[in-house]
């Protein structure tokens, strides 16, 4: 199996598929009608794991959002996951309903599952398209953002009984999302200032805590009867965006647990999935699919930004870049659990419109941001810098190493004019490690070790962030303003 995961990765990088549809072939192989035939059809179980997965990619996609890379692009967020997944929804089950002919619950239920869009199919295939800032952040953002009121509007339509007033349902929303967002903050801050002061005895036990206090964020969240999966998203992105110790070890970690969780989840997907019964669904879902990318996208998109002029090129690439993953499919599970009537018709209908509109959009998002003319051009790369306190010495090792277009290239360590307390103790270049003296010029590749007391650690990081994008003249032009005031912080 392992293998076989394998084998699905590389194949999905070369192709521009997302690695998704391989992991749903894998488990639909195995499954019921594939080469074992394995008949598995708990519904309840692959909800409670797919959650606990969805747990675990969105901490890792908030450890891995740049704040100041969304900051400029949260309103847009915010829009797109509040008013732009209620156009969504509206305009996809009107479709359903009266080109489909499923009955008003049931195509509510099809446009709420499908308003959710995925990261980590959208990035899976734009990772070698660098688009602007303000595009990426914004549909990260979104991603992160859209599952909370997705999520509350599906476990209300699938609740037993008569289906509250859509203005009683809106407060509902508003207010677990209200109380989602501020366990997460909180959960965050507090998280963010225990491992910033708490010394662990291990250095393997950081990345092990930060995804505890993530998931404590979606627990507590929960627990007070707020968006769990809102509180781990905006708790994990705090955390990604603080100074903690070993900070790029917490984020592999958390890359490797997502890709772990997101392999799982859609093997078990494609179990559950019985493709026999697909084909009578074919072609409806192909319509709603139809009606959701053409119609309610762009205009959930055009309508939600509205009030933010952007330039139609970034729009049409936001509605393009509405693929579904994982999510809706998950989703899709709960009418199943609640045994809504025509719930295996439902889930049937989000599995082939994701598995079509995925081959459809994935490998064309690429090309259509290049005829749009997004690419952004090359900037300066940030400098992933490794934190680990001593402790009883009452200071910090950093590590970094200075990437391919870093402008630290060519600075000598001196212009580096790291604050008192400070200094660049030893610099590995070419599998050769010396002591710098202040004349020697750094180059692209090379691996610094900065020992820096308490009192400066923060402003020494903010220092060499600064160069690394700024280069030598950073801060007499006014380059690193945005580190010393922190800006670069949620």
């Amino acid at each position: 199996m392992l293998l076989i995961a394998v084998v699905a990765v590389r194949i999905s990088s070369r192709s521009g598929l997302p690695s998704l549809l391989l992991y749903l072939g894998i488990g639909i192989g195995i499954g019921q009608d594939g080469i074992f035939n394995v008949k598995f059809d708990n519904a309840e179980l692959t909800q409670v794991i797919g959650y606990a997965a969805l747990v675990v990619i969105l901490a890792e996609g908030g450890l891995g959002t740049k704040w100041k890379e969304v900051k400029q692009s949260l309103p847009a967020a915010v829009a797109l996951s509040t008013v732009g997944v209620g156009v969504s929804v509206g305009v996809t089950a009107t479709a359903a309903h009266y080109l489909v002919g499923l009955d008003w619950r049931q195509a509510l239920i099809v446009g709420a599952v499908v308003s959710s869009t995925d990261a980590a199919a959208v990035f899976s295939v734009l990772r070698r398209v660098p688009l602007p800032t303000r595009v990426t952040g914004a549909l990260e953002a979104e991603s992160g953002f859209n599952d909370a009121p997705v999520v509350i509007i599906v476990v209300a339509l699938s609740a037993s009984g008569h289906v509250e007033h859509w203005y009683v349902l809106v407060g509902e929303i508003a207010l677990e999302l209200a109380i989602g967002a501020c366990v997460g903050l909180v959960v965050g801050y507090l998280g963010a200032f225990g491992l910033r002061h708490v010394a662990l005895p291990a250095s393997g036990l950081y990345p092990i805590a930060v995804m505890a206090i993530a998931v404590s964020a979606y627990a507590v969240g929960a627990t007070a009867h707020g968006s769990g999966f809102l509180a781990v998203y905006l708790a994990s992105m705090i955390l990604g965006n603080s100074r903690l110790p070993h900070a790029p070890a917490n984020r592999g970690f958390a890359e490797g647990l997502g890709w772990i969780a997101q392999i799982g989840m859609f093997v078990l997907l494609g179990l559950l999935v019985t493709p026999h019964e697909l084909g009578d669904d074919f072609w409806p879902a192909v319509i709603v699919g139809l009606i959701l990318t053409a119609v309610a996208r762009p205009l959930s998109v055009f309508l939600s930004l509205l009030p933010f002029r952007l330039p139609w090129q970034e729009q049409a690439l936001m509605s393009w870049a509405g693929l579904r993953g994982a999510v809706p499919i998950i989703l899709a599970t709960i009418p199943m659990v609640s045994d809504i009537e025509g719930s295996r018709r439902i889930f049937n209908i989000v599995f082939v419109l994701v598995v079509v509109y995925t081959l459809v959009q994935g490998p064309t998002l690429p090309w259509l941001a290049k005829a749009l003319r997004l690419g952004a051009a090359s900037d300066a790369s940030d400098l992933g810098i490794e934190s680990a306190p001593l402790e009883r010495l009452r200071g910090h090792l950093l590590s970094l190493s200075i990437p391919a277009h870093s402008k630290m290239h060519g600075v000598e360590v001196s212009e580096l004019r790291l604050p008192a307390g400070a200094a660049v103790t030893l610099v590995v270049r070419d599998d050769r490690s010396f002591v710098p003296l202040p004349s020697t010029l750094l180059h692209r590749g090379d691996e610094l070790l900065v020992v820096a007391t308490d009192p400066v650690r923060d402003a020494a990081e903010r220092r060499l962030r600064a160069v690394g994008q700024g280069g030598k003249l950073a801060g007499w032009l006014g380059t690193d303003a945005r580190y010393d005031n922190g800006a670069d912080r949620p």
